[in-house]
């Protein structure tokens, strides 16, 4: 395994990239201006491929918190972007994807740079990102109000408006997309933002932020600050001025925020910890439902919510599919990210490469067989192998907890309703899938499942269109599709005496 591909300076977007990182330390992003910590200190951005230092970072603190919210109430109020057409707003939002596109090459390579994931994942991140805001950019002129029925002489009618200042508080394993997810409906409709990306992956939510003044959106619409949860993460959901929070991250710090939001009031989406059930029967497509298994716990090295991180498997199947998946995970190419063919980069950091390390001693020591027994590949970068563990009970560590990591549990089962039972059986509710030709057997368990989201003989493939959020306690609240235009606004109701 190498760190570094050869001939990455010729990567399309790489020189862009390093020009971009270049020079004085990455600065928060306020009323439309580059400004420094007010404290005046910085953090490392490692790379986790090579842990070599990328840049400096701008570490906020609450006060750096409190001119972004005074700022993003400034815009609020301000005519310049409350009183634009809701036509305008969507050409904007539209324009903003335009321009993720023309600097597509150079948003991969920072992702890549900043996060460990391969090229490919990355450019994928990119495409999601435009799609998302072209998907908002329709909905500014589609934000309806109501009329009621009502007696002569009186109309009743119902409007619906922006929250205000919106706190958006984002995870590290996939920057680009959740900040599209998250700013692009909130500016749809009419709020202003404050966003904090992850202390470890902060370039691309940066570099989007500049994208979108350059698109035209106003000063203070949209501010970045950077920095640590423990203070600005603590800053943004406290502050008073901030109506709305958004969250993606741990379950652990989902329920600090949501004990915090009671200070104003706050309304708060939050979308926490996974432990995704993918179930097989033994009617499915085998070779695309193995094949997807083996994919979707390495994906971006199984640092994924919704990773199918524990596959239910029939057992009179069980042996096969083990024996085959094996075989997938085992042949997949673990190195540099901007290396030709590689599947997994390396983990985020040094301290998730020991979680990870852990969840695999404590499968061991449970007595989880390793029929994949992955480890720590070489003494540069947060590289892991993947790993499978078979014949694994449901009640294990490996099989409860969120891993983040390329750890799969294969878990037998002996019918539907055994299936939906163990499938059921955890705190989270991220998402699920079943492997069938059954249509009914299908449409019976998707409906029986736990779980946000549901996929039938797919994993893993998303749309705009769907909603995203968890049951039980995998979150509050839905992101993207149309109630996430129910998440950013409040309703007005309206009674005149003609």
């Amino acid at each position: 395994m190498s760190n570094t591909a050869s001939n990455v300076s010729q990567i399309a977007g790489y020189a862009e990239a390093i020009g971009w990182l270049k020079g004085d330390p990455k600065q928060l992003l306020i009323d439309g201006k580059h400004v420094a910590a007010r404290s005046g200190k910085t953090f490392k951005s490692i790379n986790p491929a090579t842990e070599d230092v990328l840049a400096e970072i701008a570490e906020g603190e609450a006060a750096d918190v409190d001119a972004a919210v005074r700022s993003a109430r400034r815009a609020f109020e301000e005519p310049g972007w409350t009183n634009i057409p809701p036509h305008a707003r969507g050409k904007m939002l539209s324009d903003v994807a335009d321009l993720v596109d023309k600097h597509a090459d150079q948003l991969a390579v920072l992702e890549t740079l900043d996060l460990g994931a391969p090229i490919n994942v990355a450019r994928n991140f990119v495409k999601y990102c435009a799609q998302t805001f072209r998907y908002y950019a329709g909905w500014p002129t589609k934000i309806m109000g109501t009329t009621s029925p009502s007696e002569p002489g009186r109309l009743i009618y119902g409007l619906r408006e922006p929250l205000g200042v919106c706190g958006l508080i984002n995870p590290w394993n996939a920057p680009l997309n959740q900040a599209a997810t998250k700013i692009a409906p909130a500016l749809a409709c009419g709020n202003t933002a404050v966003i904090k990306p992850a202390e470890l992956t902060n370039f691309t939510t940066l570099r989007l932020a500049e994208l979108m003044l350059e698109a035209g959106v106003p000063p203070g619409v949209l501010n970045v600050v950077t920095g640590y949860g423990a203070t600005v993460g603590s800053a943004i959901t406290n502050h008073p001025d901030v109506n709305k929070v958004s969250f993606t991250g741990s379950t652990a710090v989902g329920k600090q925020i949501l004990a915090a939001s009671a200070g104003n009031f706050k309304k708060v989406t939050l979308e926490l910890g996974g432990k995704s059930p993918n179930i097989i029967f033994p009617d499915a497509d085998l070779n695309k439902a193995i094949a997807a298994a083996a994919s979707t716990f390495t994906r971006n090295s199984g640092q994924i919510c919704s990773a199918g991180t524990r596959l239910f498997v029939h057992e009179s199947i069980h042996d096969e599919v083990t024996e085959k998946i094996t075989k997938i995970a085992a042949g997949y190419k673990v190195g540099s990210p901007f290396e030709a063919g590689v599947e997994l980069g390396p983990l985020i950091s040094a301290k998730q490469m020991e979680r990870v390390l852990s969840y695999m001693d404590a499968g061991r020591s449970q007595g989880a067989t390793a029929s994949l027994d992955g480890s720590r590949l070489g003494d540069v970068g947060f590289f892991v192998q993947p790993t499978v563990f078979c014949r694994v009970d449901n009640a294990m560590k490996i099989a409860q907890e969120e891993i983040f990591g390329p750890v799969l549990s294969i878990i037998p089962f002996k019918d539907e309703d055994d299936a939906v039972f163990q499938g059921n059986n955890t705190p989270y509710g991220l998402a699920a899938a079943v492997w069938t030709r059954d249509i009914s057997r299908a449409h019976k368990v998707a409906r029986r499942l736990q779980s946000g989201r549901v996929w039938i003989n797919t994993y893993g493939e998303i749309d705009q269109v769907m909603s995203v959020g968890g049951y039980k306690q995998s979150g509050v609240g839905r992101e993207m599709g149309p109630e996430s235009i129910d998440a950013y606004t409040q309703t007005k109701s309206v009674i005149v005496r003609l």
